[in-house]
């Protein structure tokens, strides 16, 4: 029964596939791109001849080696001089199903297989030995040695019938061919991992130019390739009975979510004009994002600006960033994680991580021991979401030491490591999201925001919009928003569908990174108005100061991500407009001076408002006067010429006595008495 199922010459039937027209151009192409790697897909081998591909799946060294013979052949006839020096190699790809990385074992040996996963960490690409030359030092003559398995295996005698030494010889690189090779972990995807278990890693080889450096830590790949095992070697013991399992891979595919990756077809291409031409498209886009979350039409609006981000400027002594940062800060059960779950998602490479486990070298950079006792460096989350978005929730949960590695990621766009002798500037031009819960729970109307949020001031100055997210009861809003709600867990399905699918729109967004916008004389105008209004607010004495260069920067960013997102080449008075409205939406909600109800940036930059900081200033100038006259100052004294000089009523005077003895500006030596330190 067997015989039948036998192959007739395996060797031919890999010819004829071939020598169909599909193959005939691939293999005529190779020789004028100069690449070594024919890619024969699976199905065509499986519509073919499905012997041929049971075969190829059961004993695939065997087979394959048929098919490079073939594909050689193939080629003699197509390119002859170039069949001369190159040898091809037959790449497999897309097997019917990949096998589950937790499902390989004993029967998979010797198998030819697929498996899906991330890349989590990869080796440098290093030159492997093939063929290795030994000279014989007794009489100089070169014997040749194919190379197999991990170790370097001299010749067993001299190949020349007349010394036939035993040896020594020594190792001739020149004559010696090399090939690159790598190591790749690949580790189970989130959702491929059953309930309650823990993701597992698998080792793979690749060898080979073609394939070495295709993919990076951080990318979904597909690979095929023959499962192997190999018995670890115990120092002095022997080969153990219990084996381990890795991928010789054959072909490797990224399946990532890189904006490089995913180059618009040309059919795409049309369809990405055809929007870009649309009179609507910034509400089309607003409202594809987060379709399921009803409402937060301007938050909505950042992220997109935040998607497509402003331009870069590299100049030859500073850069400035193009990437836009937000904050949302709001009260629970806003749905801030499942917003920044979204644009991770839709982001072209996006990350998503979590304040409390989160630490300062999973974010930036690890500095690992390798087993050979040297250090490498392991990419963390800001450096593998360069040129996209990482999205950081809980942000005030993290533990302030971690938190200060993200400053210079915010601003400077780098990473720097010093540690264990590696001194590296990692690149992370990344737009960061972040998402956090007010410091009492809820956030607080009557106080400001530094005492509602549990950020440092050197953070919040660094991102270009806060939002404040208020769960405020009311009916209008309560009822179309619960509808929503309902609906969605009725029907189980989005109530809306985005107008702009999200595949579509991911390309969309690659896209529209490739156009720089140039601002216009007209929108230069009316940015340079806003801001010059909102400067000349704080020259008036004792205002508060309203705005940085920070936030004219941000307002630059957010007028060319909008001409981004239309695919303009220019930054219109519009798109300008539109920065101003959204900055004040900005402003308005977190930078109110309470007292004096005046934009009051400083509350973001020193986390005090004006009038609150006049007061203590008052407090402490009484104080050093008093201290002065009397050394001690009695408490009772001074609250009573606070109240008849400064007309600061005894409460709030009192209030302010007790900050400053929290910030340790002022003390008490003995009960009812105050000094400055």
């Amino acid at each position: 029964m067997t015989e039948e199922l036998e192959v007739i010459d395996p060797q031919e039937r890999f010819l004829e596939l071939f020598k169909t027209e599909k193959y005939r151009q691939k293999i005529s192409q190779l020789a004028v791109s100069g690449k070594t790697s024919l890619i024969v897909d699976f199905d065509d081998v499986l519509t073919f001849d499905h012997r041929l591909a049971d075969k190829l799946l059961e004993k695939p060294e065997e087979y394959l080696a048929h098919a490079e013979n073939a594909a050689q052949n193939q080629l003699e006839i197509e390119a002859p001089e170039y069949a001369e020096k190159q040898k091809i190699i037959v790449r497999i790809v897309k097997l019917i199903e990949p096998t589950p990385l937790r499902r390989l074992g004993a029967a998979h040996i010797g198998k030819l297989v697929m498996v899906e996963g991330i890349v989590v960490r990869s080796t440098p690409v290093r030159p492997m030995v093939l063929r290795a030359a030994f000279k014989c030092r007794g009489c100089g003559n070169v014997t040749y040695v194919d190379q197999t398995g991990p170790f370097l295996k001299a010749p067993f005698a001299c190949a020349d019938p007349s010394c036939r030494r035993k040896g020594p010889f020594d190792f001739i690189q020149e004559e010696s061919t090399f090939i690159d090779s790598q190591d790749l972990r690949v580790q189970e995807r989130p959702e491929d991992l059953p309930p309650g278990q823990l993701p597992r890693t698998l080792r793979v080889k690749l060898v080979g130019s073609e394939i070495v450096d295709v993919a990076r830590p951080g990318d979904h790949v597909s690979i095929v390739g023959v499962v192997r095992a190999i018995a670890p070697t115990m120092p002095r013991a022997g080969k153990l009975r219990t084996f381990i399992l890795h991928v010789d891979a054959n072909s490797i595919e990224v399946l990532g979510k890189e904006p490089e990756a995913t180059m618009p077809s040309p059919e795409e291409e049309k369809q990405i004009l055809e929007l870009a031409r649309d009179p609507w498209i910034h509400r089309k886009i607003i409202n594809s994002i987060a379709p399921s979350i009803y409402g937060y039409e301007y938050i909505k609006e950042a992220i997109m600006y935040l998607l497509f981000g402003g331009v870069p400027k590299t100049l030859s002594d500073i850069t400035v960033r193009g990437e836009l940062n937000v904050l949302l800060v709001g009260d629970p059960g806003t749905a801030k994680s499942q917003l920044l779950q979204y644009v991770a998602r839709l982001a072209p490479r996006g990350l998503y991580t979590s304040g409390r486990g989160t630490t300062a070298a999973g974010l930036t950079a690890a500095v690992l021991r390798e087993k050979g006792g040297g250090m490498s460096l392991e990419a963390g989350a800001l450096v593998l979401a360069d040129k996209g978005v990482a999205c950081i929730d809980e942000m005030d949960k993290m533990r302030p030491e971690d938190r200060v590695a993200i400053h210079e990621a915010m601003e400077q766009h780098t990473v720097s490591v010093a540690k264990g002798g590696i001194v590296a500037t990692l690149n992370a031009r990344t737009a960061i999201l972040a998402a956090a819960n007010p410091s009492l729970g809820r956030y607080e109307p009557h106080r400001t925001v530094a005492e509602n949020i549990s950020l440092p001031v050197t953070i919040l100055s660094r991102f270009d919009l806060i939002f404040v997210l208020r769960d405020v009861p009311n009916k209008e809003v309560d009822g179309k928003m619960s509808e929503h709600i309902l609906e969605i867990h009725k029907k189980g399905l989005t109530p809306t569908e985005p107008p702009i699918p999200l595949e579509l729109l991911r390309k969309y967004i690659s896209y529209a990174k490739g156009i720089k916008p140039v601002l216009t004389n007209d929108a230069l105008q009316r940015l340079k108005d806003f801001y010059l209004a909102m400067r000349s607010v704080s020259e008036t004495e004792g205002s508060p100061v309203a705005i940085t260069a920070r936030q004219l920067e941000s307002l630059i960013r957010l007028a060319e991500a909008r001409a981004r997102a239309c695919l303009r080449k220019e930054v219109l008075a519009e798109d300008a407009e539109a920065a101003i409205n959204i900055m004040k939406k900005s402003l308005e909600e977190v930078g109110i001076d309470l007292s004096s109800y005046k934009f009051d940036i400083d509350i973001i930059m020193t986390g005090k408002p004006k009038s609150l900081r006049d007061k203590l200033q008052a407090v402490l100038s009484l104080l050093t006067e008093m201290e002065r006259e009397t050394g001690l100052v009695e408490k009772i004294a001074l609250l009573n010429r606070l109240e008849a000089e400064y007309k600061i009523p005894r409460n709030e005077a009192e209030r302010l006595i007790g900050q400053l003895q929290r910030e340790g500006t002022i003390y008490e030596p003995r009960e009812g008495y105050l000094k400055r330190t």
